[in-house]
């Protein structure tokens, strides 16, 4: 643990009922970082998020805001402010009393409501639409105007549960680099709840990975992306192609896989492998290269394969690839790729990688 974390969880444990939802988390969140938690549905994320913010109190541990315990604080009283998916504004109020609703319920005086709701919303760059109301603003806007409720108060902490989860794909896109940009304009700690792995990646500084109640790997979106910890991270984050094999022989830094159907693999060795070990080799869509079967080779692997469909996605093609007997992969390749010819269902090609192209992890 870092010293002095914005948010720190210490062995946290929380079950409903029989069913653990939270089993053993330790986290700390840095200061001013927009910090992500990543899983599918049940993985715990929510409840995590539910335990920051005091609406659920933990069996066991102990939760951490700028170094005070917050166990016995009450949700009002903690120094962060949830934004819900659904935004929760309240469709009679314009956009100024929106934001406004909180700081009056607290009876802070009028004159300083009025800079404190200007600047939030100048902050979210919402400046000169504060006499609108919900229905009169995008999706985009309406999600700006639930931060701008969250960043009037002034919070340590600014908590966000599937917060794009309402837009649609090509807004929430565009909202992925705005809610970034202006976590980066406050300076504040931002800590986001999302299934969407394209959001975690874009918009973070770091990420957790969890499954089952468990933080499985914790680290900048390059690492969990490129050096996956374990299989379910490799699987879970991103498109991944994988093989299983055995381990045939370790020389130094590299390792020989054998894999059924295929020729033997080269690969970085993981750290402890040895012959005989059991493991899956993961390759991202994008690291493999496709050739004729005849081309020069160059690469440390070479596996033949036939195409068995293709999908034109703009700026690249999909290539779905029979390689071995039940064995299907993916290859993404750049449509700027010199004028290459595009290869066809049924053609018969050579996919190619190097040993760092891939990564080996035990199974």
């Amino acid at each position: 643990m870092q010293a002095n974390p914005s948010v720190e969880l210490r062995e946290v444990v929380k079950r409903h009922g029989s069913t653990p939802a939270v089993e053993s988390l330790s986290l700390s969140v840095r200061h001013g970082e927009f910090f992500s938690i990543l899983g599918p549905s049940g993985s715990g994320k929510t409840t995590t998020l539910r335990l920051i913010a005091g609406f659920e109190h933990p069996d066991q541990g102990d939760i951490l805001i700028d170094g005070r315990s917050v166990l016995d604080v009450p949700p009002n009283l903690r120094p962060v402010n949830l934004v819900f998916q659904q935004y929760a504004l309240f469709p009679h109020l314009t956009v100024f009393g929106n934001v406004a609703f909180g700081l009056e319920m607290r009876g802070v005086a009028r004159a300083e409501i009025r800079s404190r709701v200007d600047a939030a919303l100048g902050m979210v760059q919402l400046s000169g639409k504060e006499a609108r109301v919900p229905a009169q603003l995008s999706g985009g806007e309406q999600q700006r105007v639930a931060l701008a409720r969250a960043l009037v108060n002034r919070p340590a902490v600014v908590l966000l549960d599937e917060p794009l989860g309402a837009l649609d794909q090509q807004l929430r896109q565009e909202m992925q680099g705005e809610l970034k940009a202006i976590q980066e304009r406050v300076g504040l700690t931002f800590i986001c709840v999302t299934h969407h792995q394209e959001e975690a990646l874009t918009m973070s500084d770091r990420v957790a990975v969890m499954d089952r109640g468990r933080v499985l790997q914790v680290g900048a979106p390059k690492e969990i992306y490129g050096a996956p910890a374990s299989l379910f991270v490799a699987e879970f984050v991103g498109l991944s192609n994988r093989v299983d094999g055995r381990i045939i022989a370790v020389d130094g830094t590299r390792c020989r896989i054998e894999a059924p159907g295929l020729p033997a693999i080269q690969a970085d060795a993981p750290a402890g492998a040895g012959p005989g070990n059991p493991v899956a080799l993961v390759v991202r869509p994008e690291r493999l290269h496709l050739s004729q079967p005849s081309a020069s080779n160059g690469f440390d692997n070479v596996v033949p394969a036939r195409v068995a469909k293709t999908v034109y996605n703009g700026h690249e093609m999909q290539y779905q690839l029979h390689v071995a007997e039940r064995l299907s992969w993916t290859v993404r390749v750049q449509n700027d790729n010199g004028g290459q010819k595009p290869f066809l269902p049924g053609d018969a090609v050579a996919v190619r990688w190097n040993c760092d192209d891939g990564v080996v992890l035990a199974r």
